[in-house]
């Protein structure tokens, strides 16, 4: 069981660590914003892995993934909800507003809240852990429902470990060129092309 979690928690850094939409997310709103905003949106993130483990362990999962309607429906949520985000932040002035976060307090919670609402609204996360999890399974041991938790929640750790240093590393990169005239539109836009590029990789099959 102990090699089991020590090769999967190896698997879960590797990925963590490879581009990918949430930690590139979690880059770029460290830079626009700082590392306290990409920390919140992290937790966040992996907040919404809690659903998608609970929905494996469970086997939903399987009803969502052989439903194509159903699939398909949450995948156009999703990425109606990204496109909505881009399109506040093209709209606003400040390329680190999303909109009226005049509180530090009410920009971290806003921001945890994006978080898991894209993790919820992004259905290849619970199909990765379908796909991913039962490979760790260990047969005629604890029930499967109890180790995909564990595994699951090994890969929640894992995860938010390496964003929060990533959220961290580009927060405090950032801080030496705030001050550049070219900073807030690059930042501005560079959030829309990430926010849009989210929508589309959660609508491509």
């Amino acid at each position: 069981m102990i090699e089991s979690l020590v090769s999967f928690a190896f698997a879960t850094l590797l990925l963590a660590l490879s581009p990918g939409p949430d930690n590139i997310f979690v880059l770029t709103q460290s830079v626009a914003r700082g590392s306290q905003y990409g920390i919140a949106i992290a937790s966040g993130l992996i907040t919404g892995c809690i659903v998608h483990t609970s929905v494996v362990a469970l086997g939903f999962a399987v009803v969502i993934r052989d439903n194509e309607w159903l699939l398909y429906s949450i995948k156009i949520a999703g990425a109606v909800y990204l496109l909505y985000l881009a399109f506040k932040i093209y709209k606003s002035s400040a390329a680190i507003q999303f909109g009226d976060t005049k509180q530090s307090k009410q920009g971290l919670w806003k921001l945890y809240r994006v978080g898991i609402t894209m993790n919820l609204l992004n259905p290849k996360v619970t199909l990765f852990f379908l796909a991913l999890l039962p490979q760790f399974i260990i047969k005629d041991s604890v029930p499967d429902w109890m180790q995909i938790y564990v595994l699951g929640g090994v890969f929640m750790l894992v995860s938010l470990l390496v964003f929060y240093a990533i959220a961290l590393l580009a927060g405090k990169a950032a801080q030496f060129i705030k001050s550049s005239l070219w900073f807030a539109p690059v930042m501005k836009w560079t959030q829309i092309v990430v926010f849009i590029g989210i929508a589309v990789a959660i609508l491509i099959p």
